[in-house]
Formats: C-alpha cells, sequence, structure tokens
C-alpha cells in the first residue's frame, strides 16, 4: 500500500517557526501534484500550499509571505517551512499527493497523510 507519513508539528509560541516533512512509501509509479491541508478547530479543511511535479506553487492567503512548499522528487517527499507562525496557524496538517500506479501510469489519486497537530499560542 502507498502512505504519506507527516512529521515535524508540535507546539510553538506566536512568531515561531516549524518544518514539516511528508514521506511517501510504497510501491508507486509516479508523483504528481503535492500539497498541504489543514483543519483548524470548528473548521473546514482547507488547502495552505500546494506544488506541482515541476515545482509550481500556489498558497492559500492567509499564508502568502510565511509559508513556503517544497519537494524533493528524488526523496519521494514534499515540505512545508512555516514562519512567523500564529494562533490561527493552529491546526491538525495533512499531507495530499496524487500517486500514479502500474498499470494506470497517468491515473492519479488522492492519498493522504495522518495528521500532524501544529498549535501556535500567544
Amino acid at each position: 500500500q502507498v502512505q504519506l507519513v507527516e512529521s515535524g508539528g508540535g507546539s510553538v509560541q506566536a512568531g515561531g517557526s516549524l518544518r514539516l516533512s511528508c514521506q511517501v512509501s510504497g510501491i508507486i509509479f509516479s508523483i504528481g501534484d503535492m500539497g498541504w491541508y489543514r483543519q483548524g478547530p470548528g473548521k473546514q479543511r482547507e488547502l495552505v500550499a500546494g506544488i506541482t511535479k515541476s515545482g509550481a506553487t500556489n498558497y492559500a492567503n492567509s499564508v502568502m509571505g510565511r509559508f513556503t512548499i517544497s519537494r524533493d522528487n528524488t526523496k519521494n517527499a514534499v515540505y512545508l517551512q512555516m514562519n512567523s507562525l500564529k494562533p490561527e496557524d493552529t491546526a491538525v496538517y495533512y499531507c495530499n499527493a496524487g500517486i500514479a500506479r502500474l498499470p494506470a501510469p497517468h491515473q492519479y489519486l488522492p492519498v493522504w497523510g495522518q495528521g500532524t497537530l501544529v498549535t501556535v499560542s500567544s
């Protein structure tokens, strides 16, 4: 099976930084777009940042200029560098990736990680 495992979450004071990592494992043919989502208390899950296979990125307006998404295709990993954290960033962060497997090498299906908790205190 294919698994996405997040790490790097924790507790930090406002203004601090955290770096989230997501490692993809399993028998795969290709990884397409990847992204980070989050779900805060009483809120719906939202897209934080996305990155295509070629490296094009997009960000939620709320994190623009503070967060940076990156990926390492040789390691099947995606990262989220979070700087200048605010209490409103408190949420469970989920990694997502489109995974293609044989015999359907062009069919990318979404796979989700288990989530990692980020808590930002005032």
